[in-house]
C-alpha cells in the first residue's frame, strides 16, 4: 500500500507536494477548494501548472477529498442543489487538475431507500456533466446520525442504483475509523478476513480504489467519527498491520487524515510492514 495524508494548500494545490515529501509520503490527498465554505474561486491556470508539474517531478499518486458541507442525500432542496453543484464542481477541478478521484461523503436522509435515489443521481448528474476520467469514490462513514454509507449495503446500493455506464467511474474509498466505529470488527485475523469477505462479497473489493488511514476515539460500534493517530486509540495497532500488509491492496493509496503529526502516523504505519 502507498501510504501518504492528507496535505495543506495553503499557497495553492501545488503546494501540497512539497509538504508530503516532507511527511516521507507515497502519496497524498488533498482539497481542491476550501472544504468548509460553499464559495470556491475558480483555479488559475498558471496554478494549474504547477500542480500538473509537481505531479510529474514527484510522481506522488493524488486523490481529493469534497468539501465537508456536501449532503447530496439532503431533504432541504436548497442544500440538495448547493451539494450537487458543488460535487460536480469539485469533480470537475480534478479532471482539470489530472487527479484520479475525488473522495466524498454520501451524506444523510430520514429515509434510507430515499436518500440512496438522490446520492446515486447526484453521481449520475456530476459524472455527466464532467464526463473525463475522474472517479467519484463513496467513502465508507462512521453512521452517525442518518448518515449513509456506514454499511456495506448501502455502499452497494448507491452504485447499483447509478446507470450501468457511468457506474464504472464510481468507486469506494474504506475509511477504517469509520469502518471499526459502525462495528465493524477487524483487529483480530478472523475479524479482518470476515469484514474484507463481506465487502468482497457485498460491494467488490475491485471497486475499492483508496483507503483513508485513521484510529478511532470512541470504541467498536460507537457510530461516532472521532479519528485518532495511528495505534494511539481504541483500534490499536493490530488491523493497520493486518491491512498494510494485504497484497490485494498493495497498489493503493493510503491516507492518514490526523489533525497533526503526518510524518510520524506515516512511519508508525511503515514500520508495520513486514519486509518481503
Amino acid at each position: 500500500m502507498f501510504l501518504g495524508a492528507h496535505e495543506g494548500i495553503a499557497g495553492g494545490v501545488s503546494t501540497a507536494f512539497s509538504r508530503a515529501e516532507a511527511d516521507g509520503a507515497d502519496c497524498l490527498q488533498i482539497f481542491t477548494r476550501n472544504a468548509r465554505g460553499w464559495a470556491a474561486k475558480p483555479l488559475e491556470d498558471d496554478e494549474v501548472a504547477r500542480f500538473k508539474g509537481e505531479a510529474r517531478r514527484t510522481k506522488l499518486p493524488t486523490a481529493a477529498h469534497s468539501s465537508y458541507l456536501l449532503n447530496c442525500a439532503a431533504q432541504d432542496v436548497e442544500i440538495r442543489k448547493k451539494s450537487w453543484e458543488g460535487l460536480a464542481d469539485e469533480l470537475g477541478r480534478c479532471d482539470r487538475l489530472g487527479i484520479p478521484s475525488l473522495i466524498f461523503h454520501p451524506g444523510s436522509h430520514d429515509d434510507e431507500a430515499a436518500g440512496v435515489r438522490l446520492v446515486a443521481e447526484a453521481i449520475e448528474r456530476a459524472l455527466d456533466a464532467v464526463p473525463g476520467r475522474s472517479r467519484l469514490l463513496v467513502e465508507t462513514t462512521a453512521g452517525q446520525g442518518t448518515s449513509l454509507g456506514w454499511r456495506f449495503e448501502q455502499l452497494a446500493a448507491i452504485r447499483a442504483a447509478v446507470p450501468a455506464a457511468p457506474r464504472r467511474r464510481v468507486g469506494v474509498c474504506v475509511d477504517t475509523c469509520h469502518l471499526f466505529a459502525a462495528g465493524y470488527d477487524f483487529g483480530t485475523e478472523a475479524g479482518y478476513a470476515r469484514t474484507f469477505e463481506e465487502l468482497d462479497r457485498v460491494v467488490g473489493l475491485a471497486h475499492v480504489r483508496a483507503f483513508h488511514l485513521n484510529d478511532s476515539k470512541k470504541p467498536l460500534g460507537c457510530r461516532v467519527d472521532r479519528h485518532e493517530h495511528i495505534g494511539e486509540g481504541a483500534m490499536g495497532l493490530a488491523p493497520f498491520r493486518l491491512l498494510v500488509n494485504d497484497a490485494r491492496f498493495a497498489d493503493l493509496p493510503g491516507f492518514v487524515e490526523t489533525e497533526s503529526r503526518w510524518k510520524e502516523n506515516i512511519e508508525v504505519l511503515r514500520g508495520l510492514v513486514r519486509r518481503r
